[in-house]
Protein backbone atom coordinates (compact mmCIF):
# COMPACT_ATOMS: atom_id res chain seq x y z
CA UNK A 1 0.00 0.00 0.00
CA UNK A 2 1.13 3.53 -0.81
CA UNK A 3 0.35 6.75 1.05
CA UNK A 4 1.65 10.24 0.42
CA UNK A 5 3.67 11.85 3.18
CA UNK A 6 0.84 14.30 3.88
CA UNK A 7 -1.45 11.30 4.40
CA UNK A 8 1.07 9.76 6.75
CA UNK A 9 1.24 13.01 8.71
CA UNK A 10 -2.56 13.05 9.01
CA UNK A 11 -2.59 9.41 10.07
CA UNK A 12 -0.02 10.14 12.76
CA UNK A 13 -2.15 13.02 14.01
CA UNK A 14 -5.14 10.65 14.02
CA UNK A 15 -3.13 8.23 16.17
CA UNK A 16 -2.32 11.09 18.55
CA UNK A 17 -5.99 12.08 18.72
CA UNK A 18 -6.97 8.47 19.47
CA UNK A 19 -4.30 8.31 22.18
CA UNK A 20 -5.71 11.49 23.70
CA UNK A 21 -9.23 10.05 23.54
CA UNK A 22 -7.96 6.96 25.35
CA UNK A 23 -6.40 9.17 28.03
CA UNK A 24 -9.68 11.09 28.37
CA UNK A 25 -11.66 7.86 28.82
CA UNK A 26 -9.13 6.57 31.35
CA UNK A 27 -9.45 9.78 33.34
CA UNK A 28 -13.24 9.59 33.14
CA UNK A 29 -13.15 6.02 34.45
CA UNK A 30 -10.72 6.90 37.26
CA UNK A 31 -11.90 10.41 38.04
CA UNK A 32 -10.32 11.70 41.26
CA UNK A 33 -13.31 13.98 41.78
CA UNK A 34 -15.65 10.98 41.53
CA UNK A 35 -13.56 9.02 44.04
CA UNK A 36 -13.63 12.00 46.40
CA UNK A 37 -17.41 12.26 46.01
CA UNK A 38 -17.87 8.56 46.75
CA UNK A 39 -15.69 8.85 49.86
CA UNK A 40 -17.68 11.82 51.16
CA UNK A 41 -20.94 9.98 50.38
CA UNK A 42 -19.69 6.99 52.38
CA UNK A 43 -18.67 9.26 55.28
CA UNK A 44 -22.06 10.98 55.12
CA UNK A 45 -23.90 7.64 55.26
CA UNK A 46 -21.74 6.48 58.17
CA UNK A 47 -22.38 9.75 60.04
CA UNK A 48 -26.13 9.38 59.53
CA UNK A 49 -25.99 5.76 60.70
CA UNK A 50 -24.15 6.90 63.83
CA UNK A 51 -26.73 9.64 64.41
CA UNK A 52 -29.55 7.10 64.10
CA UNK A 53 -27.81 4.81 66.62
CA UNK A 54 -27.32 7.72 69.03
CA UNK A 55 -30.99 8.68 68.75
CA UNK A 56 -32.04 5.11 69.53
CA UNK A 57 -29.74 5.18 72.55
CA UNK A 58 -31.27 8.52 73.56
CA UNK A 59 -34.76 7.04 73.33
CA UNK A 60 -33.65 4.13 75.52
CA UNK A 61 -32.23 6.50 78.13
CA UNK A 62 -35.35 8.67 78.01
CA UNK A 63 -37.39 5.52 78.69
CA UNK A 64 -35.11 4.69 81.65
CA UNK A 65 -35.50 8.21 83.04
CA UNK A 66 -39.28 7.96 82.74
CA UNK A 67 -39.25 4.55 84.44
CA UNK A 68 -37.12 5.75 87.38
CA UNK A 69 -39.17 8.93 87.76
CA UNK A 70 -42.38 6.86 87.85
CA UNK A 71 -40.89 4.49 90.42
CA UNK A 72 -39.67 7.39 92.59
CA UNK A 73 -43.09 9.02 92.37
CA UNK A 74 -44.73 5.73 93.41
CA UNK A 75 -42.35 5.40 96.40
CA UNK A 76 -43.04 8.99 97.47
CA UNK A 77 -46.78 8.42 97.27
CA UNK A 78 -46.36 5.32 99.46
CA UNK A 79 -44.27 7.33 101.92
CA UNK A 80 -46.88 10.09 102.02
CA UNK A 81 -49.60 7.52 102.72
CA UNK A 82 -47.58 5.89 105.54
CA UNK A 83 -46.75 9.26 107.11
CA UNK A 84 -50.40 10.22 106.96
CA UNK A 85 -51.26 7.02 108.84
CA UNK A 86 -48.57 7.77 111.42
CA UNK A 87 -49.73 11.34 111.85
CA UNK A 88 -53.32 10.17 112.24
CA UNK A 89 -52.43 8.23 115.39
CA UNK A 90 -55.21 5.65 114.91
CA UNK A 91 -52.85 2.67 114.76
CA UNK A 92 -51.62 0.17 117.33
CA UNK A 93 -48.02 -0.49 118.35
CA UNK A 94 -47.55 -3.36 115.92
CA UNK A 95 -48.80 -1.27 112.98
CA UNK A 96 -46.57 1.59 114.15
CA UNK A 97 -43.47 -0.62 114.00
CA UNK A 98 -44.46 -1.98 110.61
CA UNK A 99 -45.04 1.49 109.21
CA UNK A 100 -41.74 2.80 110.57
CA UNK A 101 -39.90 -0.20 109.11
CA UNK A 102 -41.65 0.29 105.77
CA UNK A 103 -40.75 3.99 105.75
CA UNK A 104 -37.09 3.18 106.31
CA UNK A 105 -37.24 0.66 103.47
CA UNK A 106 -38.98 3.18 101.20
CA UNK A 107 -36.38 5.85 102.02
CA UNK A 108 -33.56 3.48 101.09
CA UNK A 109 -35.42 2.51 97.90
CA UNK A 110 -35.96 6.14 97.01
CA UNK A 111 -32.28 6.96 97.58
CA UNK A 112 -31.26 4.01 95.39
CA UNK A 113 -33.68 5.02 92.64
CA UNK A 114 -32.51 8.64 92.76
CA UNK A 115 -28.88 7.53 92.45
CA UNK A 116 -29.78 5.37 89.46
CA UNK A 117 -31.77 8.24 87.93
CA UNK A 118 -28.85 10.61 88.39
CA UNK A 119 -26.51 8.13 86.69
CA UNK A 120 -28.88 7.72 83.73
CA UNK A 121 -29.34 11.49 83.44
CA UNK A 122 -25.56 11.97 83.39
CA UNK A 123 -25.31 9.38 80.63
CA UNK A 124 -28.10 11.15 78.75
CA UNK A 125 -26.30 14.47 79.08
CA UNK A 126 -23.11 12.92 77.64
CA UNK A 127 -25.19 11.40 74.86
CA UNK A 128 -26.73 14.77 74.05
CA UNK A 129 -23.22 16.16 73.61
CA UNK A 130 -22.43 13.29 71.25
CA UNK A 131 -25.65 13.98 69.36
CA UNK A 132 -24.76 17.65 68.98
CA UNK A 133 -21.30 16.69 67.68
CA UNK A 134 -22.82 14.13 65.28
CA UNK A 135 -25.26 16.72 63.91
CA UNK A 136 -22.43 19.23 63.45
CA UNK A 137 -20.38 16.59 61.62
CA UNK A 138 -23.30 15.84 59.30
CA UNK A 139 -23.61 19.56 58.53
CA UNK A 140 -19.89 19.65 57.67
CA UNK A 141 -20.21 16.56 55.49
CA UNK A 142 -23.24 18.00 53.73
CA UNK A 143 -21.15 21.02 52.76
CA UNK A 144 -18.31 18.72 51.65
CA UNK A 145 -20.83 16.65 49.70
CA UNK A 146 -22.16 19.69 47.86
CA UNK A 147 -18.61 20.83 47.04
CA UNK A 148 -17.56 17.34 45.93
CA UNK A 149 -20.61 16.98 43.68
CA UNK A 150 -19.91 20.36 42.10
CA UNK A 151 -16.23 19.49 41.54
CA UNK A 152 -17.20 16.13 40.00
CA UNK A 153 -19.77 17.74 37.71
CA UNK A 154 -17.30 20.41 36.58
CA UNK A 155 -14.68 17.74 35.89
CA UNK A 156 -17.19 15.76 33.82
CA UNK A 157 -18.08 18.87 31.82
CA UNK A 158 -14.38 19.50 31.10
CA UNK A 159 -13.88 15.87 30.09
CA UNK A 160 -16.94 15.95 27.83
CA UNK A 161 -15.69 19.14 26.15
CA UNK A 162 -12.27 17.57 25.55
CA UNK A 163 -13.93 14.40 24.26
CA UNK A 164 -16.11 16.37 21.82
CA UNK A 165 -13.16 18.41 20.57
CA UNK A 166 -11.10 15.27 19.95
CA UNK A 167 -14.03 13.47 18.32
CA UNK A 168 -14.63 16.44 16.02
CA UNK A 169 -10.96 16.58 15.04
CA UNK A 170 -10.97 12.83 14.48
CA UNK A 171 -13.90 13.10 12.08
CA UNK A 172 -12.04 15.78 10.11
CA UNK A 173 -8.88 13.68 9.88
CA UNK A 174 -10.70 10.50 8.86
CA UNK A 175 -12.62 12.38 6.18
CA UNK A 176 -9.38 13.66 4.67
CA UNK A 177 -7.57 10.28 4.73
CA UNK A 178 -7.53 7.55 2.14
CA UNK A 179 -10.30 5.05 2.99
CA UNK A 180 -8.03 2.02 2.58
CA UNK A 181 -5.41 3.55 4.86
CA UNK A 182 -8.06 4.28 7.48
CA UNK A 183 -9.42 0.73 7.18
CA UNK A 184 -5.94 -0.72 7.74
CA UNK A 185 -5.42 1.56 10.71
CA UNK A 186 -8.79 0.64 12.26
CA UNK A 187 -8.19 -3.09 11.79
CA UNK A 188 -4.91 -2.77 13.66
CA UNK A 189 -6.53 -0.77 16.45
CA UNK A 190 -9.26 -3.39 16.77
CA UNK A 191 -6.58 -5.89 17.79
CA UNK A 192 -5.67 -3.70 20.74
CA UNK A 193 -3.01 -1.07 21.12
CA UNK A 194 -2.14 1.77 18.76
CA UNK A 195 -2.96 1.57 15.07
CA UNK A 196 0.09 3.57 14.04
CA UNK A 197 3.30 4.97 15.45
CA UNK A 198 6.43 6.80 14.33
CA UNK A 199 9.77 5.14 13.81
CA UNK A 200 11.88 6.50 16.68
CA UNK A 201 15.46 5.54 15.99
CA UNK A 202 15.33 1.75 16.11
CA UNK A 203 12.06 1.61 18.08
CA UNK A 204 8.45 1.45 17.02
CA UNK A 205 6.53 4.35 18.54
CA UNK A 206 3.44 2.15 18.92
CA UNK A 207 4.92 -0.76 20.91
CA UNK A 208 8.35 0.69 21.94
CA UNK A 209 10.09 -2.53 20.84
CA UNK A 210 13.44 -2.30 19.06
CA UNK A 211 13.44 -3.42 15.44
CA UNK A 212 16.29 -5.67 14.34
CA UNK A 213 18.92 -4.44 11.88
CA UNK A 214 17.62 -6.51 8.97
CA UNK A 215 14.14 -5.04 9.24
CA UNK A 216 15.60 -1.57 9.69
CA UNK A 217 17.54 -2.00 6.49
CA UNK A 218 14.36 -3.01 4.67
CA UNK A 219 12.53 -0.02 6.11
CA UNK A 220 15.32 2.36 5.10
CA UNK A 221 15.27 1.00 1.58
CA UNK A 222 11.49 1.43 1.20
CA UNK A 223 10.07 4.30 -0.83
CA UNK A 224 8.90 7.37 1.08
CA UNK A 225 5.27 6.70 0.23
CA UNK A 226 5.34 2.99 1.14
CA UNK A 227 3.05 2.08 4.04
CA UNK A 228 5.15 -0.04 6.37
CA UNK A 229 4.17 -2.21 9.31
CA UNK A 230 6.01 -2.83 12.57
CA UNK A 231 7.30 -6.41 12.45
CA UNK A 232 6.63 -6.74 16.19
CA UNK A 233 3.13 -5.30 16.79
CA UNK A 234 1.82 -4.84 13.25
CA UNK A 235 1.08 -1.13 13.69
CA UNK A 236 1.51 1.15 10.69
CA UNK A 237 5.06 2.44 10.96
CA UNK A 238 5.32 6.08 9.97
CA UNK A 239 8.59 7.67 8.97
CA UNK A 240 7.44 11.23 9.52
CA UNK A 241 10.12 13.77 10.37
CA UNK A 242 9.61 17.07 12.19
CA UNK A 243 5.98 16.30 12.95
CA UNK A 244 4.47 19.23 14.86
CA UNK A 245 2.27 17.70 17.55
Amino acid sequence: MKAEVVQQRSLLELAEVDAELARIEHRAAHLAEQQRLEQVQADHRAANDRLAALRIAQEDLDAEVSKYEAEIDSVRQREDRDRALLDGGAINAKQLNELQHELETLQRRQASLEDSLLEVMERREELQSELAAALARIDELQTELTDAQQARDEALVTIDQSRQQCASRREELVAALDADLVALYERQRARGGAGAGTLQGRRCGACSIEIDRGELARISAAAEDDVLRCPECGAILLRVKDFDR
